[in-house]
């Protein structure tokens, strides 16, 4: 396991169709260009266009972790 001293969480917010899913692409592009690591998140309820990519209304995709949401 690998210790991280910072990061950070960005959260992309906005109506349908106001282009959330191609904003956290192209964000996720520009930090693996400059060597970051970064992860993204899916919840597993999710699975309108694929179970393990997020996929953007014109058809780009990028895997992501997959997790369950716990319910009480």
């Amino acid at each position: 396991m690998e210790n991280f001293k910072s990061g950070f969480i960005t959260l992309v917010t906005g109506s349908m169709f106001s282009g959330k899913t191609e904003e956290l692409m192209r964000t996720l592009r520009r930090f693996e260009i400059a060597k970051q690591k970064v992860v993204l998140f899916k919840p597993q309820i999710d699975n309108r266009y694929d179970a393990e990519k997020v996929v953007s209304h014109n058809g780009d995709a990028i895997f992501a972790v997959v997790k369950k949401i716990l319910k009480k």
